[in-house]
């Protein structure tokens, strides 16, 4: 992967059970996470790059989602990774927290998030989410997408578990790094399950 072309920034990651929001490992799914130079590219080296095709000679099935910055703030192993773009699109918005959790508080987020899991798997407008890392109960990492940005921002506004963990997370300084990012889905490819998740959704041309 690190000789790939094109490929700034890279993260493989695990994932939970379940919907990956649990600390018990999946170790049937995994996510590479890419920032490349541009789409075309990105096309273009999920199919031809070696360090892509030795994982889909292991794989069953693959997705892929192709995503534009549009907002992004904090660190990704001391770097700022994603080049923000001009905002002028709409349709589906994806949203990424990632977050090195502190050991003396690991616990306590712990604690949160089967709450968390539960209101957003509640919530109809969320057409995908899932929770994955680098490294088990530290280091973690939450994404989602959603048919538009209102239908985000309503969730985040909302009082209940999400709110109120946010408002701990500030108030108990529980993380050592932090970064929250926005995109426009572009397009996607393959499936999940045997399923299209965004099918339902419309997007920009």
């Amino acid at each position: 992967m690190r000789h790939t072309k094109g490929l700034s920034f890279w993260k493989l990651c695990g994932s939970g059970t379940g919907q990956g929001f649990t600390p018990v490992p999946n170790t049937g799914v995994y996510a590479i996470l890419g920032v490349w130079d541009d789409l075309v590219t990105a096309r273009r080296q999920i199919v031809e790059a070696k360090g892509y095709q030795s994982f889909q000679r292991a794989a069953c099935e693959c997705w892929t989602v192709f995503l534009a910055p549009i907002s992004a703030r904090g660190t990704w192993s001391g770097v700022a990774p994603f080049h923000v773009q001009k905002n002028t699109q709409q349709g589906p918005i994806a949203a990424l927290t990632r977050a090195t959790v502190r050991p003396s508080k690991a616990l306590r987020f712990w604690k949160r998030v089967p709450d968390i899991s539960s209101v957003i798997g509640a919530d109809s407008n969320v057409a995908f989410k899932i929770g994955i890392g680098e490294v088990p109960l530290m280091q973690q990492v939450t994404f989602s997408i959603w048919p538009d940005s209102e239908s985000m921002a309503a969730f985040a506004r909302r009082d209940g578990p999400h709110a109120r963990a946010i408002r701990a997370v500030r108030e108990g300084d529980w993380f050592r790094e932090e970064l929250y990012a926005r995109f426009h889905v572009l397009a996607d490819d393959g499936t999940w399950h045997g399923e299209k998740p965004l099918k339902t959704l419309e997007f920009a041309a």
